[in-house]
């Protein structure tokens, strides 16, 4: 599949075409230009390093939102086998936003949970860009309820703009059912391991979003609320979104240090969308690596770290009174 490539990363589109034309001319006269091609493909690794070690969050929300960077169907393909995904929330019917299953990881069962957002604009209609409605998270708790019953760990891939905005989602109790799965996945008796793998947006996220690890990738972003909202809201102007980006601290390095994610997955140079199936191995090294630490943690002990967990989240300060 041709690369998209985002705005600013243009200069790397051009050195691409380059290399792509020195290397039809060698292949179409058999002319030696191989030197050329290799000191352009250099130059196109450094060129690489240099924009992706500077990136503003605006740039990092564009790239958590790139739409060839890999999906939950994704990773499920590329990690979990013999994967037998489970329809509908046996009260209103099946929500395609969102995928849930279960199936094995390196050799262990588990139940998998995602946020699915399409790759062309056909899917991203049929998924509804990745937007759930209250049956999609009705759906994901009723696999993660299946899992707690034998013993399964779970792991979700969060990656939407949001929960479903529009009345009929509000008609069948979007926020009722947003709740229920914070209540539920707070006290789930099995390890829960959550993946920010793009968007991280608000309610929608947080859905599927309690857990004994929080993981993001490298370039993902997690935030209650877009760009443009707080632009639009706080701004009053929708073209102020470079500024909001900076203010919401949506970028992995700004919540860990906020205590709000546990690790960030590094991406490969250029981003997941660059090499996705390097993303998806090291992605599964850290699931492993994390779902081995879960595993030798009591479970009475787990749920106690959980709870203190989101207990302990934020920070305040208490005045003192004056006598």
């Amino acid at each position: 599949m041709e690369r998209k490539y985002l705005d600013f990363e243009k200069p790397l589109e051009e050195i691409e075409k380059q290399i792509l034309s020195l290397q039809e001319i060698k292949k179409r006269k058999n002319v030696d230009n191989q030197l050329q091609i290799t000191q352009l493909q250099q130059l196109f690794r450094e060129k690489t390093k240099e924009i992706y070690s500077n990136l503003t969050p605006w740039q990092k929300v564009q790239i958590a939102r790139h739409p060839q960077r890999p999906h939950t169907l994704d990773y499920i393909s590329g990690l979990i086998e013999n994967f037998y995904e489970l329809h509908g929330d046996r009260i209103c019917g099946d929500d395609p936003a969102i995928i849930a299953g279960i199936g094995k990881f390196r050799g262990l069962s588990l139940a998998v949970i995602g946020h699915q957002k399409g790759k062309d604009t056909e899917e991203n209609i049929r998924r509804n860009f990745g937007m759930a409605h209250p049956e999609g998270y009705r759906k994901a708790l009723r696999v993660m309820k299946i899992a707690e019953k034998f013993s399964f760990p779970i792991i979700t891939l969060v990656d939407t703009p949001g929960a479903h905005p529009h009345i009929e989602a509000e008609e069948r109790n979007q926020a009722l059912a947003i709740a229920n799965n914070l209540y539920e996945m707070s006290g789930i008796t099995t390890p829960v391991i959550v993946v920010i793998i793009g968007e991280g947006g608000s309610g929608g996220a947080l859905g599927i979003g309690v857990g004994d690890k929080i993981l993001m990738l490298e370039f993902a972003i997690y935030s209650v609320i877009s760009p443009e909202g707080c632009a639009s809201i706080l701004w009053k102007n929708q073209n102020a979104v470079v500024e909001a980006s900076e203010s919401l601290k949506l970028t992995a390095p700004d919540l860990l240090n906020l205590g709000l994610i546990d690790e960030i997955v590094p991406e490969p140079q250029g981003g997941a969308h660059s090499q996705p199936q390097e993303m998806i191995k090291t992605l599964g090294d850290y699931i492993e690596k994390n779902l081995n630490e879960l595993h030798s943690v009591d479970i009475k002990f787990l749920m106690e770290k959980r709870y203190q967990k989101y207990r302990n989240i934020g920070f305040y300060k208490e005045k003192q009174e004056i006598i």
